[in-house]
């Protein structure tokens, strides 16, 4: 091996929030990502949803500013659900609570819901709609190019259309749009 051997990660291991909303974000981000808490004191709190000891951390800090928009930093992060199902089933869990999507998208190669914590933190919920050799092909296209963020599209109307019978494969349909 030399200095010039690229080694990549091998996995995401976890993100940490910084939030003047502590109680506010543990609550929000457990309900979103169906996390439980595996540590908790007065300033830090760890939670995870799978194998991970802790893929999400939060810190409290009461004296931050206000989250500015308009300022360089980190525009989401994005987590994929195993199916349509799953992700139709969380949209109804949380929609339940409150929790609204504030952009429904289907990019084409991902169906996505992306929703804005407490501090304004967006967060994508997805699904892949392609799988990789589709999606490196779908991002190669004319069509792709000529719309790089997607079409929106009515989660409701997705969940009443699943319930009434139609596949996910006519549902994840970027073209029938």
């Amino acid at each position: 091996m030399t200095d010039t051997t690229v080694i990549s990660p091998v996995k995401l291991a976890h993100i940490v929030i910084r939030t003047p909303r502590y109680a506010d974000s543990i609550a929000w981000w457990s309900t979103v990502l169906g996390a439980e808490v595996r540590h908790q004191n007065d300033f830090l709190c760890f939670l995870t949803y799978d194998d991970e000891h802790h893929r999400l951390a939060i810190v409290s800090m009461p004296h931050l500013a206000e989250n500015d928009r308009k300022a360089a930093g980190l525009e989401h992060v994005a987590f994929t659900h195993a199916d349509l199902d799953a992700l139709l089933s969380t949209y109804e869990r949380l929609a339940k609570k409150g929790i609204m999507p504030i952009a429904p998208i289907h990019h084409g190669m991902t169906l996505s819901m992306y929703y804005a914590d407490p501090d304004g933190n967006q967060v994508e919920l997805q699904v892949d709609a392609m799988n990789p050799a589709e999606a490196e092909a779908f991002m190669a296209s004319d069509v792709f190019a000529a719309n790089p963020i997607g079409i929106k599209f009515d989660p409701a109307d997705l969940v009443a259309r699943r319930a009434g019978g139609e596949s996910v494969e006519s549902l994840l349909d970027y073209a029938a749009l």
